[in-house]
């Protein structure tokens, strides 16, 4: 090899290795040549594996059934008056239903989510939706649910409207409570005793509404 070619290859090694340091906006170059460990967690790291516990045990298709069944047999929502958070009268019989319901289930954790019509700010607005939640959460606390099983941590604002419209709508102000899932330190929950909640709610469900409003246990099937 002749002293001119030992040259120019040299000079060629040192473009390729610049080249390869150099900064790009492809995300697959990008995490290809970022250091080592330095994308140990973006934030999704143990999520299958947590999926496939939660699917094993039973809880998330349990969570999931319960779900529906408040959203079909109790009405999950309540309405506001525009630009406020107190509760009327219709809203609070409405939440004792919720609370009824609620009762039946200790292991359940609930959230509230708070929402507003597109009158006004987005930052006005949101906080308006926290509001609004806070408030239900705070109504459900003095009919006996724990608030450590009550979360109002979400305020949509008016980003997630029922009907579309710049103007004033009583639909659109509104909360909505959902089953989020387990509490984590309840005693059957710890031991992993699904099967036993299960099989209560099985047995409650063969149960004439009616007779389980005499009962004082709660108004299920009933809006």
């Amino acid at each position: 090899m002749t002293h001119r070619n030992i040259i120019t290859g040299s000079l060629l090694s040192a473009v390729l290795g610049l080249g390869a340091c150099a900064p790009s906006s492809d995300v697959v170059y990008t995490q290809f040549y970022s250091e080592a460990g330095s994308l140990v967690d973006t934030g999704s790291f143990g999520e299958a594996t947590l999926n496939n516990r939660l699917v094993m045990t039973g809880e998330r298709q349990y969570t999931f059934d319960l779900a529906k069944r408040f959203s079909t047999e109790v009405d999950s929502t309540v309405n506001f008056a525009f630009n406020s958070s107190q509760l009327e009268p219709g809203a609070q019989a409405i939440l004792r239903k919720q609370a009824d319901w609620i009762r039946q289930f200790p292991e359940i954790r609930f959230r509230v989510y708070g929402h507003t019509d597109a009158v006004g700010s987005n930052r006005s607005n949101k906080a308006l939706g926290q509001r609004r939640a806070n408030a239900v959460v705070r109504y459900l606390s003095t009919l006996g649910i724990s608030s450590s099983r009550l979360e109002a941590v979400v305020s949509f604002g008016e980003t997630q409207p029922l009907v579309v419209t710049q103007g004033r709508e009583r639909r659109n102000r509104r909360t909505v409570t959902e089953v989020s899932g387990f509490v984590s330190r309840h005693p059957t929950v710890l031991d992993g005793k699904y099967a036993q909640i299960i099989y209560r709610d099985y047995v409650a469900s063969a149960v004439a509404s009616a007779t389980l409003s005499t009962q004082g246990v709660g108004t299920l099937g009933t809006n």
